[in-house]
């Protein structure tokens, strides 16, 4: 009876581990078709051919930038309106943003959770921003004289230590998650993600929190030290998105400017809170996605129909755009 009762239980776990690889195998050739259709699509439109309009899944993750907190209409919504309209695809959002999220929750919920980690699985278009509430608390401690450690800056050196090392992990994630056997997440996906602005311009330059800044005494004003450390992460985000070929929004620049120093407040990005980006912040973030283009699932090459609304670029990104137009025989804004 022994033995009869080990020979069922094997069978059973080996029905099991089918059962799985099969799910498995199933689901890697249903994205497959899916992507195999959509290139059909793409190559085969501009030949006038009628063919009814292909569908992504779009799935958002983040922190309260990608709940849209603070405005009408986020950026995420914002950028799926974008993908539809430049490729002619019929995007289905999931908004898994949650407001409040620091990097570590971001990561534990995508190795843990079955439904974020079947939503990334499933997904042509995995957009995340991450990391603000990691800085932010940070720079409370510093401002309250509890960060610890040398110049009162030691939370600050963990919590881009942290950060930087969680965002590795996140991009290891989705990545492993949008991967098959046959290919690579970022053959298959239109993965984006964006680097952190700095809404504490104004009130840091006119705070001096720690009289003894540095080895070199020479007096910073919280804007400098909180600056020092921000480039820092998005030095990061930058050479890591660089290495893992994952194209980022250079948020950043667009709201600080070159030297960081630029407050979005005055430039009519921030809500009321002075934290969150508005409508105008929201808009200015999604057309820097939107820019990055659509590869690999539409060639960066391919001419698009795209509609903008004036709000949309900088005059700088207008004339790039108009330049573009000319060179690819014009497209319709």
């Amino acid at each position: 009876m022994g033995d009869k009762n080990v020979e069922r239980m094997q069978v059973k776990e080996s029905r099991g581990l089918q059962l799985r690889t099969t799910r498995r195998t199933a689901s890697a050739l249903k994205r497959l078709l899916r992507l195999a259709l959509f290139t059909l699509l793409v190559i085969m439109a501009p030949q006038g051919t009628a063919l009814a309009a292909p569908s992504m899944d779009y799935v958002a993750l983040g922190d309260s930038l990608a709940t849209g907190f603070g405005a009408f209409r986020g950026y995420v919504p914002r950028y799926e309106t974008y993908a539809e309209t430049d490729t002619g695809a019929t995007v289905r959002l999931t908004n898994l943003g949650r407001n409040g999220w620091t990097s570590s929750q971001l990561l534990y919920t995508l190795r843990n959770d079955a439904t974020f980690r079947q939503a990334v699985r499933g997904a042509e278009i995995v957009t995340w921003d991450i990391g603000g509430n990691d800085m932010r608390a940070a720079r409370t401690s510093y401002k309250n004289e509890t960060c610890g450690g040398t110049y009162n800056q030691r939370c600050l050196r963990e919590a881009v230590a942290k950060l930087n090392a969680n965002w590795d992990a996140i991009t290891v994630e989705i990545l492993s998650l949008r991967s098959t056997p046959d290919s690579v997440a970022t053959q298959t996906t239109i993965i984006r993600t964006m680097d952190l602005y700095n809404p504490y311009v104004r009130t840091d330059k006119a705070a001096d929190t720690v009289t003894y800044d540095g080895p070199d005494g020479v007096q910073k004003s919280d804007f400098e030290i909180f600056r020092s450390y921000l480039k820092q992460v998005n030095d990061h985000i930058a050479a890591t998105s660089s290495t893992n070929e994952v194209p980022y929004a250079k948020v950043y620049l667009a709201f600080n400017g070159p030297s960081g120093d630029e407050d979005p407040a005055a430039k009519g990005y921030l809500s009321f809170d002075g934290l969150h980006p508005n409508d105008t912040g929201h808009r200015v973030i999604a057309s820097k996605l939107r820019l990055l283009g659509y590869a690999p699932l539409i060639p960066a090459k391919r001419r698009m129909p795209i509609t903008r609304t004036p709000e949309s670029n900088t005059p700088k990104e207008t004339a790039w755009l108009a330049r573009k137009s000319h060179d690819q025989g014009g497209l319709a804004w």
